[in-house]
């Protein structure tokens, strides 16, 4: 779901890990926040979480690009993605 701020800002809901974009209004960046992380409580966690603000920065990064991350096919990608790393840790 999208919708503005009022402050002009562009506001991306997606309904997977609760993960929430914000997109300057002049499109010259922004910020993500999800709850795909998870408490590191050894080394192979902070691996994991590592990983995963990889996925984040990616999906942040096509959002101000202009890439659809709405789409059912986007989201797809970013549980398949997110599972890879769970298999990996």
């Amino acid at each position: 779901m999208k919708s503005t701020d009022k402050d002009g800002n562009t506001i991306i809901t997606l309904p997977v890990f609760n993960i929430l974009i914000t997109i300057t209004k002049d499109g010259g960046g922004g910020s993500i926040m999800s709850d795909i992380k998870e408490r590191a409580e050894d080394f192979h966690g902070e691996l994991y979480n590592a990983s995963i603000d990889g996925i984040e920065s990616m999906i942040l990064g096509h959002a101000i690009a202009g890439i659809d991350v709405t789409t059912p096919e986007y989201l797809e990608g970013i549980e398949t993605a997110v599972q890879s790393c769970a298999n990996n840790f």
